[in-house]
């Protein structure tokens, strides 16, 4: 299993930054001057692209991000400053080369269907200059960071001599460095950690066709050999990402709807990295990344991911494990801040559910059918001793939360201390508290904190009461 909530590694992204500017519009009609569309643009909107983007990513992850890089002296380069400090990235090791444009890719989009781009940037090579201001403020911060990601978009940052320098350094110090790489002459990504081609990039690099098993392994294989890799990776779109380290596997695509794949390199890089620098290891890294890669191409334009995001999204493939839903109050508050914002109907209820019954499961699926997000605060061991005596629990807090968390119907799972659960409710504040029916005629507590109450109830004969009876009359 692997959980990533409150990782903060430090990360340093080199490469080539620019804006993503896209205009939203409709298209109704041609033009009489030529046969091209006129779009009546109603809104527009610019965010981080190329190792932006990357650094985007990163951020909504939760890194602690830096990033190192050569801009323009144009407006292009203060717009990229503003850019980043809206997202607490510091622009204190992005070089100014004077004469130089900054990229800048204009989209323009009718109906969710990109019509055209048009761009503004230098593409050519930074200077020698640049160069090596950029690699001496790198030797004086390297130490700082987990791990390093080059983002070469082929706009001129990441020169021959300087990859070479940068990944040099980095090994020097036992750091790991991962490539989104570009063109087809990897040799300047020698010693890298692992690079994140996609098929076609990987087939115009080796010159191997990539059509089935046998020549991805050859492709793979050749890539890692040539350029001293730790880990090789092929990025294959729909069919997932393979790796070969000592053997070859590939993680299969958890996509799920694909509305626009802009962006989705730099949403790879980015989480492998964080991935990897948070300890875990390279398969479990790829499980992550391809999750993240699924919630990002089901967006339009570069998008992001955050941890809350991706696990939403592996639950809704039905493959995350039952202790994921287990949240302290602390984490249940933050989420359902995020779901009452989309809208979400939150349910709550409780109970001890000692022994795990079909009562409960009915009254659960129940209580679910009342709203979106169904919370169940479940009374801790010392609680229950304090309602039940002290035989009670049966089974410990943690299996019993185990169990109702791996139920369908239940989204998320709290252990409360107290002897009733109204601070829970209090932070949760859900739409509609549900209790069983012979609390009928009863004052509930939370129920002045709620919009409705429901009422459940039990099925006749179900109970942990006649359950432990019946075991101990045997």
């Amino acid at each position: 299993m692997i959980n990533l909530i409150n990782k903060q590694p430090k990360i340093l992204v080199i490469g080539d930054l620019m804006i993503d500017h896209y205009l939203w519009g409709k298209c109704e009609r041609i033009s009489p001057e030529a046969p091209i569309p006129i779009v009546n643009i109603d809104n527009e909107n610019t965010v981080l692209g190329g190792a932006g983007n990357v650094v985007n990513n990163l951020a909504t992850l939760g890194a602690h991000t830096d990033i190192l890089s050569v801009i323009g002296d144009c407006e292009i380069a203060n717009e990229l400053g503003t850019l980043l400090t809206k997202i607490n990235v510091s622009t204190k090791h992005l070089i100014e080369e004077k004469g130089r444009f900054s990229s800048k890719k204009s989209r323009i989009i009718a109906s969710h269907q990109q019509v055209i781009r048009y761009d503004r940037e230098s593409d050519y090579d930074i200077s020698e200059k640049s160069q090596q201001t950029l690699f001496n403020q790198y030797k004086k911060i390297l130490k700082q960071y987990d791990i390093v990601l080059l983002s070469d978009y082929g706009k001129g940052v990441l020169t021959d001599s300087l990859t070479r320098d940068l990944i040099q350094e980095a090994n020097n110090l036992g750091i790991k460095v991962l490539v989104d790489p570009k063109g087809v002459n990897y040799s300047k990504y020698s010693g890298a950690y692992l690079l994140t081609p996609n098929k076609k990039e990987a087939s115009l690099a080796t010159n191997i066709d990539i059509i089935n098993d046998s020549d991805l392994l050859e492709a793979i294989t050749q890539l890692k050999e040539n350029c001293s890799l730790d880990v090789s990776l092929i990025t294959l779109s729909e069919d997932g990402i393979a790796i070969y380290d000592n053997d070859l596997r590939v993680h299969q695509t958890m996509a799920r709807e694909v509305y626009d794949v802009t962006g989705a390199g730099d949403t790879v890089l980015a989480t492998l990295g964080f991935a990897l620098s948070s300890n875990y290891d390279i398969d479990q890294s790829v499980e992550f990344a391809n999750l993240a890669a699924g919630v990002v191409v089901g967006k339009i334009g570069s998008a992001t991911a955050s941890i809350d995001e991706i696990n939403d999204y592996k639950s809704s493939l039905h493959q995350s494990s039952s202790e994921e839903h287990i949240k302290t109050q602390k984490e249940i508050e933050i989420l359902i801040s995020k779901f009452k914002e989309k809208g979400k109907k939150i349910v709550f209820t409780n109970g001890c559910f000692d022994i795990l019954h079909a009562g409960h499961v009915r009254y659960l699926e129940t209580a679910k059918s009342f709203g979106d997000i169904l919370i169940v605060g479940v009374n801790s061991d010392e609680s229950v001793r304090t309602l039940k005596g002290e035989t009670r629990p049966i089974n410990n807090e943690q299996d019993r939360a185990l169990l109702i968390a791996s139920l369908e119907a239940v989204d998320y799972v709290v252990i409360f201390n107290e002897d009733t659960p109204y601070e829970l409710i209090n932070t949760i504040m859900p739409h509609i508290l549900v209790k069983g029916g012979d609390y009928e005629g009863q004052k509930v507590v939370g129920q002045d904190l709620v919009s409705e109450l429901k009422l459940v109830n039990f099925i006749e004969g179900k109970s942990t009461t006649r359950t432990i009876e019946k075991i101990q009359s045997l």
